[in-house]
């Protein structure tokens, strides 16, 4: 049987990280963004924030936190978990003792294992999801990307500067602290590229001056999935968002877009 319309794709979850830490003194919180390699399909060469596809053990982790929350929710938080410390070597959304020894040694061991489970276990620390805040989720149904993830984005604050970081080099070619606001200035001179996705992001953390009032704004609005939409009834074809998710900036025109 045929069909009018094309088959829409299967979204791949997946889940990334806003990583907030104090700025320099009087000036705006920092969020750390990472390079992708350019040999990656999606997005390579582009700055995003750490994270990735969710994986069947984050779902298996996931299950101890039935009754509390979704499992397919509570995997997502996880999967930022595990991706962090794997691409950053920050231990986040984690309870127990944990200083920046500790850390690469946990990293290290999670590079080896491939199992966030066992570095939870040889580590004796915990999942702590308190530590995780919903953010967003993008969904860009697009049949012409080689893969179509569908996005939970969540902030999580360091509090102090102090942090050690090392990009993995297999995914990330390098990792950088810097405002949404200045982040956004480097993408305009062309010092880094960001897709759709990213630049509506930082437009939206731009808008805040401390990690409270990112947070306050987003346990505000109930997170909807966001799915961009080509817009032509204009005189310039658009790239358009919903009005009410918390985004100053809903449209791009389409000839603009740095394609990921």
């Amino acid at each position: 049987m045929s069909s009018d319309n094309p088959a829409q794709p299967t979204g791949i979850p997946a889940a990334t990280v806003i990583i907030f830490r104090n700025g320099p003194q009087d000036g705006p919180p920092e969020i750390l963004m990472t390079i992708r390699s350019r040999n990656m399909v999606f997005a390579g060469g582009m700055a995003v924030f750490p994270g990735g596809r969710v994986d069947p053990e984050d779902f298996e982790l996931a299950s101890q936190f039935e009754g509390e929350m979704e499992i397919d929710e509570a995997a997502h938080q996880i999967a930022v978990i595990r991706e962090t410390l794997e691409e950053t070597g920050l231990a986040i959304g984690l309870k127990g003792k944990v200083d920046a020894d500790i850390a690469r040694a946990a990293r290290d061991r999670l590079l080896e294992s491939k199992s966030l489970s066992t570095v939870l276990e040889e580590f004796e620390w915990d999942i702590n999801l308190s530590q995780l805040t919903p953010f967003a989720r993008w969904f860009p149904k697009n049949e012409r990307l080689p893969r179509v993830y569908d996005t939970r984005f969540y902030l999580t604050n360091l509090g102090t500067g102090a942090v050690e970081i090392a990009a993995d080099l297999s995914e990330n070619t390098h990792l950088f602290w810097t405002s949404a606001k200045d982040a956004l200035a480097s993408a305009e001179t062309g010092d880094i590229k960001v897709i759709f996705p990213t630049r509506r992001n930082l437009e939206r953390l731009a808008q805040f001056a401390s990690y409270e009032e990112t947070k306050a704004q987003a346990e505000a609005i109930p997170i909807k999935t966001i799915v961009p939409q080509v817009d032509t009834s204009g005189s310039e074809p658009m790239l358009r968002i919903m009005e009410d998710a918390g985004y100053p900036v809903t449209a791009e025109l389409l000839e603009n877009l740095v394609r990921g």
